[in-house]
């Protein structure tokens, strides 16, 4: 095991410093601006409300396919695709993309969470800290204040304060601060790693503008909601550095597709 996957397993997330070069991020940073100001046109009212993401960053809703193109080229890329394969050794699995952006109220709080926690239960959020893994690939477009984590949170359940504060139990909020809180900051060009199970919050400020690409094992429950427009065309695939963790995501879909229709057809035979 290396060091990136033993820092990983003990504490759900590692940095590497300086990984993309200026010319390697600047066609992703003007791409991803051009996303953002079209969504930010076209989702007004959530962003003026509370927004601090968007989603499903490699569909066709403000991309041409020239720019999907571009993004499927970085994200499959040999040098990104070795750092999730590592971490990820059930085999990594394309399962979405987002932006992370300052909220348009500056005195919005930032909040700390585990993201399954808006899909499941309690009880279903601890089973999870066994597995599948889903794995965030954060990547600044310009220097930001960055991340807070609770190390070691993926593999444990939380801490009476922390559940308090998570879930606003009693007079507790979730944007109050913790003890076992880490702060990592992040500079345009870095590579943040990290678990979408432990606990965490944004740091907003300094105008932060994050890409984040989602992977997971290659569990079929993790990818209900993935957009089909999200995934490569055949002819893009074929032109990919290393297409993995796509053709998984799509090798998975057709086979959850197969299933739907032979229920149908049984359905239609009774």
């Amino acid at each position: 095991m290396n060091r990136m996957n033993q820092d990983y397993e003990e504490h759900g997330y590692f940095v590497q410093r300086n990984f993309f070069s200026e010319d390697e991020l600047r066609p992703l940073k003007r791409l991803l601006t051009n996303f953002h100001h079209a969504w930010q046109q076209q989702h007004a009212s959530d962003y003026a409300e509370r927004a601090v993401n968007s989603a499903y960053i490699t569909g066709r809703e403000h991309l041409n396919e020239q720019q999907r193109l571009q993004l499927f080229h970085f994200i499959a890329s040999t040098k990104l695709m070795r750092i999730v394969n590592d971490v990820l050794a059930e085999g990594a699995t394309f399962m979405n993309s987002q932006l992370f952006f300052d909220p348009a109220n500056p005195a919005q709080k930032n909040y700390w969470h585990r993201d399954p926690q808006y899909h499941l239960s309690i009880d279903e959020q601890k089973t999870a800290l066994s597995g599948p893994e889903v794995v965030h690939l954060r990547i600044p477009l310009v220097d930001e204040p960055g991340i807070e984590l609770i190390p070691g949170s993926h593999r444990r359940w939380d801490s009476n304060e922390e559940l308090a504060v998570r879930l606003q139990h009693g007079q507790r909020k979730n944007y109050q601060a913790l003890d076992s809180g880490v702060t990592v900051e992040l500079a345009a060009g870095d590579l943040l790693v990290f678990s979408a199970n432990m606990i965490h919050r944004g740091l907003y400020g300094m105008d932060r503008l994050s890409f984040d690409i989602l992977f997971c094992d290659p569990e079929p429950d993790l990818l209900t909601f993935i957009a089909d427009d999200c995934l490569p065309e055949p002819n893009i695939l074929e032109q990919l550095e290393d297409a993995s963790a796509f053709e998984k995501t799509l090798a998975i879909k057709a086979k959850l597709s197969q299933q739907i229709d032979n229920i149908h057809l049984e359905v239609s035979k009774s």
